[in-house]
């Protein structure tokens, strides 16, 4: 006989029961070919949508196609091609930067643990967490972007508010199987149903089981971005 679950446990269990039947071929909305591009577009993301990232890079990769393109571009030049990318500046120096230490330090090639992606300029734990899940086919942790950060909290499956904090705590509750594709069925249903400002409680698969379907929702966490 096994160990009763407990109530968070449950929880997580329905959650994932229902969302994986809903959304039964859940996959990344960015588009790439190889891992630079993952990387890329993942940086890119923050704070912008994935429908904006895929216009901006569409052109994008056709320009810059190595570390050592990025690496060597002129910063000024790069942020013009993502001058329809929020915070594209910053973003500039993040790619610009990130591409000449892995020239320099990796042979040119995107790393493959957590450790030596978060070391890279504008990448944190939730970006390095997407690299390493599709670009290497490693998964170390659970992808924290404002779709499960919003949901994990509504369904109860977390208190805690900062998005590392969130992942520490739904790592043990979630079976690690199901890692990568909790963070794409929160995401779908966050795009779907649980909307930001305006979730469709009614028309909701997880209605019955949420304990914020009958409370009013302020806006939380309406910035746009996906990752």
């Amino acid at each position: 006989m096994g160990t009763p679950l407990e109530p968070r446990e449950r929880q997580v269990e329905e959650v994932v029961d229902r969302l994986r039947d809903e959304y039964p071929d859940p996959e990344i909305s960015l588009h790439f070919s190889n891992r630079l591009e993952l990387l890329v577009a993942v940086i890119l993301s923050a704070q912008c949508t994935d429908e904006r990232v895929n216009q901006e890079t569409e052109h994008l990769f056709e320009k810059y196609q190595s570390p050592e393109d990025y690496a060597n571009a002129d910063q000024d030049d790069l942020a013009e091609d993502l001058n329809s990318i929020t915070y594209y500046n910053s973003k500039a120096g993040y790619l610009k930067n990130a591409c000449r230490k892995i020239v320099a330090e990796h042979g040119g090639e995107v790393p493959d643990t957590m450790a030596e992606l978060t070391d890279l300029p504008g990448v944190g734990r939730k970006t390095a967490n997407v690299v390493l899940q599709h670009g290497h086919d490693v998964t170390e942790g659970i992808v924290v972007d404002t779709h499960v950060q919003r949901l994990s909290r509504r369904l109860g499956l977390t208190d805690e508010q900062r998005p590392e904090a969130i992942e520490a705590d739904l790592m043990p509750v979630v079976a690690r199987e199901h890692w990568q594709n909790f963070t794409h069925w929160l995401i779908s249903h966050g795009r779907d149903t649980c909307t930001a400002r305006n979730p469709d409680c009614a028309d909701c698969v997880l209605e019955d089981v949420c304990p914020s379907s009958k409370l009013d929702h302020d806006v939380d966490l309406a910035d746009g971005s996906e990752w």
